[in-house]
């Protein structure tokens, strides 16, 4: 039998194009992305880095890694969420995003809590 782990972070993403910065005819789609990141686990845990894979409608991959989210870590009890908005630009009117942050529990154990492929289309490019 398994045994359940007991650091459970769940991720959830909402996006938005921002149409004010994008620039469609120079091939500019800017969009918004937040994330909250909430610990239903049963121990505390601290996100250390970022590791996101942003693909546009071309193929295009960018990998993005680095420390923390939005210049923190933040550490989360039991029960906690977090909350942060971000962004990204793409060459394409619709692309996607993953990726998975790198946590640390409270006895010093390295776990990984996925982010689901999320989607950003500019308004009207999906049917």
């Amino acid at each position: 039998m398994e045994q359940e782990s007991p650091n459970q972070i769940d991720v959830q993403v909402e996006t938005n194009y921002m149409e004010s910065q994008s620039q469609p005819e120079e091939q500019r789609f800017v969009f918004s992305y937040t994330v909250t990141i909430r610990n239903e686990g049963e121990m505390p845990a601290r996100l250390m880095n970022r590791h996101w894979i942003i693909t546009d409608a071309n193929g295009k991959v960018q990998e993005i890694r680095g420390e923390g989210v939005v210049g923190e870590q933040p550490h989360l009890k039991p029960g906690e969420t977090f909350r942060y908005t971000s962004g990204t630009v793409l060459d394409t009117p619709v692309g996607s995003m993953q990726g998975s942050y790198d946590m640390v529990d409270n006895l010093g154990k390295h776990f990984d809590a996925t982010i689901p492929p999320f989607s950003l289309a500019r308004p009207g490019s999906l049917h």
